[in-house]
């Protein structure tokens, strides 16, 4: 075989990286990031019907939401944690994208985030509004990802994406 640093992993990333890239340069990052979310929004589908099964729940409560949020993350090698929990809301931190390097300057990917996110906590608590306030993708140290769970006064004023319970 051959010496050529050529492996699945590396290799799905890349790929990814250049249809994120690909849809930027074409339709622009707003559009990119519309495909990007339907596409977390099965997955997000995908992972909480996982999720719920592995729990033997009906329903996420608002801890273990927050837990399965960093153990999907954890998972595909994130390095996501909690900063802060509260009824009104989960702050995750972020270390290390699952993209890694590959997500540098495709912010479209991190729909990919706020639908999983989003779409989780909406399907288990009701209502959810993501905002990612820092994103490795966009240049920052590490991500910072806002997950409003009530429509409060500051969850409409923040600017994110709202889902609700379908």
């Amino acid at each position: 075989m051959l010496d050529v640093p050529l492996e699945r992993d590396g290799f799905t990333r890349t790929l990814i990286r250049h249809l994120a890239g690909t849809l930027q340069d074409v339709v622009g990052t707003d559009e990119a990031s519309g495909f990007v979310a339907i596409v977390g929004q099965r997955m997000g589908d995908e992972l909480n019907a996982m999720y719920r099964t592995a729990l033997g729940v009906s329903n996420l409560t608002r801890e273990q939401l927050a837990d399965v949020l960093v153990d999907l993350k954890r998972r595909i090698q994130g390095d996501f944690y909690i900063i802060e929990e509260t009824d009104e809301k989960l702050v995750f931190g972020n270390r290390a994208c699952p993209f890694g390097d590959r997500v540098v300057d495709r912010p479209s990917l991190c729909m990919m985030t706020s639908n999983v996110f989003g779409s989780i906590a909406a399907e288990n608590l009701g209502y959810s509004k993501v905002v990612i306030e820092n994103a490795i993708a966009r240049g920052d140290h590490e991500c910072r990802v806002v997950v409003h769970l009530q429509p409060t006064a500051g969850a409409r004023a923040a600017r994110g994406r709202e889902y609700v319970r379908t």
